[in-house]
């Protein structure tokens, strides 16, 4: 029970709890529950999610909708609900624990740059802690979802109103830059620089400018650069 107490003494009193966790070398309870949030996310997001409209729209660009007939379409349209289904519970059970895994070799790169350095088990329990804010947005996430009878993808999208990209009237390149104002993402990225002082002994003030330099260039990176190079809206 103590060990499953520690991710939650991590996310309400940061400091001592991360401290605690960093030092006990506990990464498998928060990597579990980051798992579990982001397949209750991926789960119910699929039962409510209405993929009619996203599927015609798709058929009407490829011209196959006049093709086809409307026992074809149902099917396809079943077919992207399971998909949607499968896909969201694959992303906590596969691609969490490899973003942790790398996050933690980041770390450790970091580490080796600025010359200090932390057993590698440390750096796994840092990224895992780390994340729990964005497990307990997941959490939030599955339990709005649930709570409603159908969602479209723009539905989907402001369902959890977490960054000032989700405001009102902004252009798709303001957007994309306020999303990273994102109230989980900035806590995570608070307790990433914790976490990294007490693993490598690192001035805890120069810790956190270095969690907030990395989530700088994730922001630059992933939700302002990509997108636009995509095409996206986001």
């Amino acid at each position: 029970m103590t060990s499953l107490a520690l991710p939650a003494r991590a996310v309400l009193d940061p400091v001592d709890g991360v401290r605690t966790s960093v030092e006990a070398r506990r990464w498998l309870w928060p990597l579990l529950l980051l798992c579990i949030s982001v397949s209750a996310h991926g789960t119910a997001y699929s039962l409510r999610w209405d993929p009619a409209p996203s599927v015609i729209q798709q058929l009407q660009g490829s011209g196959e909708l006049g093709r086809q007939s409307e026992a074809e379409i149902d099917e396809t349209i079943e077919t992207a609900s399971r998909k949607a289904l499968v896909g969201g519970i694959a992303k906590g059970v596969f691609v969490m624990p490899l973003t942790v895994l790398a996050l933690a070799a980041l770390l450790w790169l970091c580490g080796w740059l600025f010359g200090v350095s932390a057993h590698f088990s440390k750096l796994m329990t840092v990224a895992a802690v780390a994340l729990l804010p964005i497990a307990l947005f997941h959490f939030i996430y599955a339990g709005c979802a649930l709570f409603q009878h159908t969602l479209t993808e723009s539905q989907a999208l402001r369902l959890v109103p977490s960054n000032l990209g989700m405001l009102p009237g902004l252009g798709p390149k303001l957007q994309r830059v306020l999303s990273g104002v994102d109230f989980f993402n900035l806590w995570s990225a608070a307790l990433l620089g914790l976490g990294f002082s007490v693993a490598t002994g690192m001035r805890r003030s120069r810790a956190l400018i270095l969690s907030a330099v990395l989530y700088l260039m994730y922001v630059g990176v992933f939700l302002v650069g990509l997108p636009a190079m995509g095409g996206g809206a986001r």
